[in-house]
């Protein structure tokens, strides 16, 4: 708006009407209702949850607003739902802020789709309802299963991929169809000729004897009035693991031929059902794939394709019948989580020709995934890709970070190093189904010399394809280059469960995990599979409560590395999805598990203190008692459990749980605290760090210990000396209790040991140790000093959930304006909606921008002796300021 109005009263007149009819626009507009999911998932289909959680985003950004009330409505009608009429459920107006509701109308029928939308009423009771989202269900009980698991008359040790097909006539009008199948391995379901989707390693990795997981298809549009035909083409996965190593997958219980079980659904328009599932009548045959391994590579051979073989031309006499297999496990249900996709494209940096027969592709960047290479020779022309991280001293592929614990038997089956025979017919692109990798280099290698062009082989970034939810800005480019390397190791290790690196292990280990997880869910939306995998550890547990330190497991893991300072994820990612989501239903589910745990670490270790576990992991070069560590988790196992007690209102469980935190809290204090000098044990920097971190310090000693750990990070010449449990508490320890600054002197280093270091050496990925020449524990994609990731939005942008509001209903917001940066920004979108806290200097100024979404609060703490101000106002903010929704604009001086 300009200063003056120009000297013209009828255009006065008119700027006047627009100022005030805008700004009425403004105060009168409705919040808009947005981010409607079902199960944290948009549309879903496929559901088994007999009440499943509704939720929605209230999209307003005027000030304090908030929403007051709620009316949920669900129909099988789309139709009549726009009219306001719902035949399933309609509740009242229920006045309420809650933005997540459990369905709880009549009960949900099997192979349903359900229509629902929900009206919101803000603070000055307006309503306003959004637009109409789905949800359907699938077979919700295994009875509904109408198809026989099958698979081919071969074993387990049998190398070549099936081939399974069907055709069948559909006669009438097709108004929908739908396809279940679930699957003993990996697959691809085809029809008509047509690959379904665009998931990749379906179904996830689960403990194949208890828990089997199936997934749903739209196929409507691929199906046909007349011949069809539908295809399957079955993989190995983990559940036939022929590949051997130092974890014995080979030897798996469950092992077996891969095999599956499918109905195909039709609905047509006179409302009658038709199901194709798989049977006797089906017909079999080897595929192209000689030879597939989840854990090394994929073998194809170009000379024996099919074409057409799923399609209903194909003629199939020279097939062979399938035999029926017994289901792998009685617990099938729904894959309800996001799923692995080739998410990005990564053309090929650089090509070298290395001799006549041998080219080195360069990605640029470290990534797990799959290499697609298109080529033209000779028929029976073998080529090799082997994928690598790091190149040796002659400039070839160099496997020796990572193929350490592989334990070939023969020379068939090389680490990391995909086959493909060409047929000779043309140009041929191949691209493996079933395996993944980690690698930045590929090197191609043939029997006959071709001609490769860079253009030749592109990469393709794989991961479990989780939303976005954060985002980090700075004015250090380092800074910002750990965080991107961060995000990059995170999703390199997620995977349907959570790993610790894609190329020598891709096991779920879970202290990576929990250490990582904060780090996770600041930066992505993740909670369906961290669900997924929460139920992964209730199938694992043992009946006594022990748990392996890899989940899932084929039975290694349950006799070492499984102490708490590891297997604490039964407690710590529960706990972590209720902080960030305020959804305790997976704490719930884990609530039995947790308390076996802590129960039998209470009969093996009375006196509070125990010694199982691994400690504090690849440290610099201070070692830490590993009962110290261990027992600093076992008391945070037992707080959450407490808690959870507590939350859910099991009182005398609650009065327990607190009495032996406590009891283990004093233990370790005992033993370990010198409360004169402020100092835990020797006073390493895990030792200083974990406790205050994970609350064992006695408050009135807090301040000190803090002291005593700024002046070891300082003694220490201001770098990490730490493993993995270090250095998920110390950035953290020192920033929420006042030292900030040298937190940063830490996160910010490019001298070894840091952070930076690796960054400075051209690492786009987190490595899994600080020495970049190590001799072992070298993998260059490791996720488990990754809390970086997470402290950037806690120690510098201040985001922090509130245990007594969860969910960033009210959000802790303590930025710290760290004076080597001149900028800040951080956001993220939680369960209301964006929040950002940024700051900028400008000259001796600090100007901090805050925006809390709809029907949320804040609660602001500024650093102390500083002077706040807004709207030149001076803001008293000594016990930390509250503050509506909405933006703002502080200056602090």
């Amino acid at each position: 708006m300009p200063a003056t109005l120009p000297k013209n009263p009828p255009f006065n007149k008119i700027l006047v009407c627009i100022i005030l009819i805008l700004s009425l626009a403004y105060v009168n507009a409705s919040a808009k209702i947005t981010g409607l999911k079902c199960e944290y998932l948009i549309n879903p289909i496929g559901m088994d949850s007999p009440r499943p959680r509704l939720m929605w985003i209230m999209d307003d950004a005027k000030q304090g607003a908030k929403q007051t009330a709620y009316q949920l409505s669900v129909s099988t009608d789309s139709v009549e739902l726009s009219k306001g009429i719902a035949n399933t459920w309609q509740t009242v107006k229920v006045i309420s802020n809650n933005n997540r509701v459990n369905f709880n109308g009549r009960a949900l029928q099997p192979y349903t789709k359900y229509y629902w939308r929900v009206s919101v009423w803000d603070k000055d009771g307006k309503s306003n309802t959004s637009a109409i989202a789905s949800f359907e269900t699938g077979l919700m009980d295994k009875s509904n299963w109408k198809g026989t698991w099958i698979s081919d008359n071969n074993d387990a040790s049998a190398k070549p991929a099936p081939y399974f097909r069907n055709s069948f006539d559909l006669t009438k009008k097709i108004r929908s169809a739908r396809a279940y199948i679930a699957v003993a391995g990996l697959y691809e379901l085809y029809i008509n000729g047509e690959k379904i989707g665009n998931h990749r390693l379906d179904p996830m990795y689960t403990r194949f004897d208890r828990r089997t997981l199936y997934v749903t298809y739209d196929v409507t549009a691929q199906l046909q009035s007349g011949k069809n035909a539908v295809g399957v083409l079955l993989g190995n996965g983990w559940y036939n693991h022929q590949s051997t190593a130092v974890w014995f997958f080979d030897k798996s219980p469950w092992r077996n031929r891969p095999a599956f079980c499918l109905d195909l659904r039709v609905t047509y328009e006179d409302g009658t059902t038709e199901t194709i599932s798989s049977n006797k009548k089906w017909k079999t045959a080897l595929s192209p794939i000689v030879f597939n391994s989840i854990y090394t590579a994929e073998h194809y051979d170009a000379r024996l394709e099919q074409h057409g073989w799923n399609t209903a031309k194909f003629i199939d006499t020279a097939w062979k019948s399938v035999i029926n297999r017994q289901a792998p496990s009685l617990n099938i249900v729904a894959q309800t989580m996001q799923p692995i996709r080739a998410v990005e494209k990564i053309p090929a940096q650089g090509i070298k020709k290395l001799d006549d027969k041998t080219y080195l592709y360069d990605l640029g960047r470290n990534i797990s995934g799959v290499s697609s290479i298109t080529v033209k020779g000779e028929a029976g022309t073998i080529i090799r890709l082997k994928h690598a991280e790091k190149l040796g001293k002659n400039g070839y592929a160099d496997q020796s970070n990572i193929d350490l614990h592989y334990r070939p038997t023969d020379d068939k089956d090389p680490f990391q190093t995909d086959i493909f025979i060409l047929s000779g017919k043309g140009e041929e692109t191949f691209m493996p189904r079933f395996n993944y990798k980690g690698f930045q280099y590929v090197e191609v290698s043939s029997d006959k010399p071709i001609d490769l062009k860079k253009e030749s082989l592109t990469g393709y970034f794989m991961h479990s394809d989780v939303e976005p939810v954060g985002s980090i800005s700075s004015s250090s480019n380092t800074l910002n280059k750990i965080w991107q390397a961060t995000n990059n190791s995170y999703l390199s290790n997620f995977f349907g469960y959570p790993t610790d690196c894609p190329q020598r292990e891709k096991n779920g280990w879970t202290g990576d995990a929990h250490i990582a997880s904060e780090t996770g869910l600041y930066n992505f939306d993740g909670i369906t599979i961290y669900e997924k995998w929460m139920a992964d550890h209730r199938d694992e547990q043992q009946p006594n409560g022990v748990l392996p330190s890899i989940i899932p497991s084929n039975g290694w893991g349950y006799e070492w590395g499984n102490g708490p300072d590891w297997t604490s994820t039964v407690a710590i990612i529960p706990w972590n999805l209720y902080m960030f989501y305020g959804d305790s239903k997976t704490l719930g589910d884990n609530y039995e598990a947790i308390k076996r745990y802590v129960n039998h670490i209470n009969d093996l270790y009375p006196t509070g203190l125990t010694t199982w576990g691994l400690g504090d992991w690849v440290p610099v070069k201070a070692v830490s008692p590993v009962e110290f560590t261990s027992s600093v988790y076992y008391f945070t196992d037992v707080s959450i459990l407490a808690k959870a007690a507590k939350l859910f209102g099991k009182a005398d469980d609650q009065k327990t749980y607190e009495a032996l935190a406590l009891k283990i809290k004093n233990a370790i204090n005992t033993k370990y605290l010198n409360t004169a000098t402020g100092i835990y044990d020797k006073g390493y920097q895990t030792e200083l760090s974990v406790p205050l971190y994970w609350g064992i310090v006695p408050d009135s000693l807090k301040h000190k210990v803090a002291t005593r750990l700024a002046e070891r990070v300082k003694q220490d010449n201001n770098h990490l000396d730490a493993g993995i449990l270090g250095a998920k508490a110390i950035l953290t320890a020192l920033s929420d209790n006042g030292y900030a600054d040298v937190a940063y002197s830490i996160a910010s280093q490019e001298t070894f040991p840091s952070w930076g270091w690796w960054i400075i050496n051209g690492a786009t990925t987190l490595y899994e140790n600080w020495d970049i020449t190590a001799k072992s524990d070298l993998s260059l994609n490791h996720i488990m000093f990754g809390e970086i990731g997470a402290w950037y939005y806690k120690g510098i942008g201040g985001i922090n959930v509130d245990p007594q509001s969860p969910g960033f209903k009210n959000v802790l917001l303590t930025p710290n304006f760290i004076e080597k940066l001149d900028h800040f920004e951080s956001e993220h979108t939680g369960p209301y909606g964006k929040i950002r806290s940024s700051w900028k200097r400008k000259g001796d100024v600090v100007e901090y921008s805050v925006t809390i979404p709809a029907n949320s609060t804040a609660t602001v703490f500024f650093p102390t002796g500083k002077k706040v101000s807004a709207n030149e106002q001076v803001v008293n903010a000594g016990n930390g300021l509250k503050i509506a929704a909405g933006s703002y604009i502080y200056l602090i001086k």
